[in-house]
């Protein structure tokens, strides 16, 4: 299997009207963070019907995939970066990653990043010296700095929460909306399974957090605590 052979079967399934809703949905107006994106209009679950039907792609295809100008085709070849990392030896995973990490360029939108930094970055890491997390969070490259603390979701579901509260506590002054987004969900997602770390982070830094960032932060909280930290009063 090639990648010229999965390009023509992605135009086979290409869909104008989804592809017009996905141009203004990703923001790929001038001066927007997807500007310039190219849309197919192929929805997610048909692309990860299509990592299945394409498994046994070697690297070096994915790698050509992912350099396309088409949005679906980059979210096809990182779900299959995904499957690879999963799927293969220690050997292979440091490809993965490597490549991952070589290619951030066109690892371009949030939902790129969103599905698939945890499962081959932040899965390489878990074991190992987290310091590429720290440079990647101090990126020019808004991508980057969403990458390093998404990946840090992987740590969140074995119950390791210091990375993500330290490189929180980093992008505190970001100036990005989507990186305010993806800090507060992380931030959530410590508290769904220890609500005490969440809080500890909150109590010390909220009155000075991104108010989008604070309200994906207590998303879950009950009416009264989400209220009371939105008007300062915790």
């Amino acid at each position: 299997m090639n990648q010229k052979i999965i390009h023509n079967d992605l135009l086979q399934l290409a869909n104008e009207q989804i592809a017009e809703h996905s141009q203004r949905f990703f923001k790929t107006g001038k001066g927007e963070y997807g500007e310039g994106d190219i849309f197919l209009g192929i929805r997610v679950p048909l692309l990860r019907k299509l990592v299945k039907k394409y498994r046994g792609i070697s690297i070096t295809e994915v790698r050509k995939l992912l350099h396309s100008k088409f949005h679906e085709e980059r979210l096809l070849a990182v779900l299959m970066l995904v499957q690879l990392f999963k799927s293969g030896d220690e050997s292979v995973q440091k490809q993965v990653y490597d490549l991952y990490l070589e290619n951030t360029e066109f690892i371009n939108n949030w939902d790129i990043v969103d599905i698939s930094a945890s499962n081959i970055v932040g899965a390489h890491l878990y074991e190992k010296d987290k310091a590429p997390l720290y440079d990647l969070v101090q990126s020019k490259n808004l991508w980057e700095r969403r990458i390093s603390i998404i990946s840090t979701f992987y740590f969140i579901r074995q119950n390791e929460f210091d990375d993500t509260l330290k490189l929180a506590k980093i992008l505190l002054n970001d100036k990005e909306d989507l990186i305010h987004k993806a800090v507060g969900w992380m931030l959530r997602e410590v508290g769904k399974r220890e609500i005490e770390f969440e809080e500890e982070f909150l109590q010390e830094h909220y009155k000075i957090m991104p108010r989008t960032m604070l309200r994906y932060a207590i998303e879950k909280f009950p009416e009264t605590s989400r209220k009371m930290y939105l008007r300062g009063e915790v």
